[in-house]
């Protein structure tokens, strides 16, 4: 079975997808199915081996590798057998993001501003950083691994993402007016090719990045969000996402060519994952309901 595993993930991988969890799984499980003496997919081996995950979750994990395996042998071989992917009734529970208001970004921006040393680079750093990604929906480590060479005249290259994927994420007006003050003003200051960096002039590294950004939330008098939970780098392109939703264009199918647009433009390697943003987010919720109870009501085309 160990070839059949190496197989499929040098398909996936081939696709862009990095495999290392999965790798570290199916290899696991192959060899736990060799020690049975079976050399293809059983349902209760699957689900035994599973059941060694320490929480369900990574029960759940664990099978959910196996079903995906399981489901592209299956096509040349059909002597395996398609494990239940739900045998274990574990549920992702995705936190709730923190949409942050203009003026909160705008505060922000301006705490930044502030930072010291006030003749250094950092304040015009983290201040442009800051405000790309309230407008672009970046990832941080996108963000981060920025080169100058990327910003052309059509937008931000953004290679090999999280699904080792290259996208344009193109940029507004403004938007490539500020980073082009920036780069005028950081340029001088270092030689490295990527675009934000530190007062020395090496690339900016998260933790740092991190660091400063809840220092940036506190003088900011900025969260805590509902619960006490901590805000996040992350809300920005979680905003970004909710904002590009709420200005959707009215009409189903219009709204729909939105949806998928704002998946591309995103980086997004599933749509689902667009789409959970209405769900996320209570307002967006409310006109979903609305337009649904609308339809179930009079009939009416969403």
């Amino acid at each position: 079975m160990l070839n059949t595993v190496e197989a499929y993930l040098g398909l996936r991988r081939a696709a862009g997808f990095e495999m290392k969890n999965a790798e570290c799984l199916l290899k696991s499980f192959a060899g736990f199915a060799t020690e049975r003496g079976e050399m293809h997919v059983h349902t209760q081996t699957a689900i035994d081996w599973a059941a060694l995950g320490p929480s369900v979750a990574q029960r759940d994990a664990r099978l959910k590798a196996v079903c995906r395996f399981a489901r592209f042998i299956r096509v040349e071989d059909g002597r395996h057998n398609a494990p239940p992917a739900n045998h274990f009734g574990a549920r992702k529970k995705r936190r709730p993001p923190y949409i942050y208001s203009t003026d909160e970004i705008n505060r922000l921006i301006e705490a930044a501003l502030c930072l010291r040393p006030k003749s250094a680079l950092r304040s015009q750093t983290y201040a442009t950083l800051i405000a790309l990604l309230a407008v672009t929906g970046l990832r941080i480590s996108e963000a981060l691994r920025l080169q100058i060479a990327d910003i052309t005249t059509d937008g931000l290259l953004i290679r090999e993402t999280k699904f080792q994927k290259t996208r344009l994420a193109p940029l507004h007006d403004t938007a490539a007016a500020g980073l082009e003050r920036y780069l005028r003003r950081r340029c001088p200051r270092s030689s490295d090719d990527h675009v934000f960096v530190c007062d020395h002039g090496q690339p900016l590294p998260y933790h740092t990045v991190k660091d400063t950004f809840d220092q940036l939330l506190r003088k900011a008098n900025v969260g805590p969000a509902p619960g006490g939970r901590r805000l996040r780098l992350h809300d920005l392109r979680h905003t970004f996402a909710v904002r590009a939703l709420q200005a959707s264009p009215v009409g189903r199918t219009r709204s729909g060519k939105h949806m998928v647009a704002l998946a591309t433009y995103m980086g997004h390697v599933n749509i689902y994952a667009t789409y959970w943003y209405l769900e996320a987010t209570a307002d967006l919720m409310r006109d979903v309901a609305a337009v649904g109870e609308a339809f179930m009501c009079g009939g009416m085309h969403p």
